[in-house]
């Protein structure tokens, strides 16, 4: 099974040469050039996030990718991921079938229910209402993928009777995924509709996450369903050494986390704490051979077809810094993990 390769990213606000932290207008700019660079050295595919918080400047994925698709030629466009719950699906499908057409079919969406909660009071939903919305609105999707009138009936939007939904797509189905985070119910829910699996994994060892990537290819057997490649995504950052990388990435990272872990009960995060997770967790920190290698193992333990990498999640990195974290991914890193896993499938097979 060939190996696909993203980068991930929420448009969190980097800093300038000043070192001054930058508008959302300007990271968002910055979040363009940084996919620019990633078509022209390869990157296969760009994932941008949908928040609504100070720290990201992205609460549209599409239509940031909708200018990337403009300035780029190959590389697939996707959200990670779009708050289907708290939004309507209906205009969700028809937002990325317009990025499609300008990408001339690069388009990918992915759904989710929303790990944060800020775009449901923001756009008048209730948070009582959280499983149903997603329940509902995924299966309104999941019919407009088909791209043919649709009649539903539900209870968190407007009936539809024969509704046609423009613009359709040239190759006839948006690609779709789910992004979930370790509920097997959600895995469930992916195989029921054939859509593909994005595992999101952002602390822990990554082997944790392989029940759900046999639960998922077991439910698309029973629903009858085809059980595509799985994929996953985890937070990272490249410098030209181990070191560098720990120093760029850690303060960033440690502000954003305990700003979020304040809102959720956590305890401020501890420099060992963040060393154990580079070096045996779910953040892929360091030089292009460490991060490299790092990837392989986790490609291999959970075989998966897809790895992104959330390479912005440190905030407040230096915009240089990011852009060029995207450039060793790209030029460095991922040669030498398709190099390692082939080293490996070969000593298999011997």
């Amino acid at each position: 099974m060939s190996i696909e390769f993203g980068i991930d990213s929420f448009g969190d606000l980097p800093r300038d040469e000043r070192g001054t932290i930058m508008s959302h207008a300007a990271a968002i700019r910055a979040t363009v050039d940084e996919a620019v660079l990633a078509d022209q050295i390869g990157i296969d595919v760009v994932s941008l996030g949908e928040h609504h918080r100070p720290e990201y400047a992205i609460s549209s994925p599409e239509t940031v990718l909708a200018g990337i698709a403009t300035r780029t030629s190959r590389i697939r466009l996707a959200s990670s991921v779009t708050v289907l719950s708290s939004d309507d699906p209906v205009r969700v499908y028809q937002r990325f079938a317009t990025v499609d057409a300008l990408s001339h079919g690069r388009a990918e969406v992915i759904l989710g229910r929303g790990s944060f909660t800020e775009s449901f009071p923001l756009f008048g939903f209730d948070l009582k209402d959280y499983d149903i919305l997603f329940e509902e609105k995924i299966d309104l999707f999941n019919r407009l993928l088909e791209e043919k009138p649709v009649s539903w009936k539900g209870t968190t939007r407007a009936s539809l009777d024969g509704a046609e939904v423009f613009p359709k797509t040239e190759s006839g189905r948006l690609t779709t995924w789910v992004g979930v985070g370790g509920s097997p119910q959600s895995v469930i829910r992916t195989a029921k509709y054939g859509f593909g699996l994005m595992l999101a994994i952002i602390g822990g060892q990554p082997a944790r996450f392989a029940p759900y990537v046999d639960l998922y290819r077991q439910a698309s057997e029973q629903f009858g369903t085809t059980a595509l490649p799985v994929g996953m995504h985890s937070p990272g950052f490249v410098a030209d050494t181990d070191e560098q990388a720990r120093e760029l990435f850690y303060p960033g990272y440690r502000e954003i986390r305990d700003r979020i872990g304040a809102l959720r009960g956590w305890p401020r995060l501890r420099k060992d704490e963040f060393d154990a997770e580079v070096q045996s967790g779910s953040l892929y920190v360091g030089s292009p051979e460490t991060v490299a290698r790092k990837m392989a193992m986790a490609i291999e333990t959970l075989d998966v077809g897809r790895f992104d990498l959330i390479y912005s999640a440190a905030g407040t990195v230096a915009a240089s810094a990011r852009l060029k974290a995207v450039e060793l991914y790209g030029t460095k890193v991922l040669p030498r993990v398709k190099e390692i896993l082939a080293e490996r499938k070969a000593a298999a097979n011997r």
